[in-house]
């Protein structure tokens, strides 16, 4: 049995996602609205999350393909 190896796709974009929701709770939480004019707006956290979630989702996608790569014995 080979070691399995974590895509480096994967990883990357989890842990942009993950800094990405930090930082859009942060925006939601008002946290940040003396740090830049862009976070004065309320909407500026949800699109921090919205953009985690899409992070997330494309990190998942290498990883699905090696599952089902390693699936078929290839």
């Amino acid at each position: 049995m080979k070691p399995h190896h974590w895509p480096w796709t994967f990883v990357i974009f989890t842990v942009l996602g993950g800094a990405l929701l930090i930082v859009g709770i942060a925006a939601l939480a008002g946290l940040l609205r003396g740090v830049h004019p862009l976070f004065g707006d309320d909407m500026a956290g949800w699109a921090l999350l919205v953009s985690a979630v899409a992070s997330f989702l494309t990190g998942a996608f290498p990883l699905v393909l090696r599952r089902l790569a390693e699936r078929e014995g290839a």
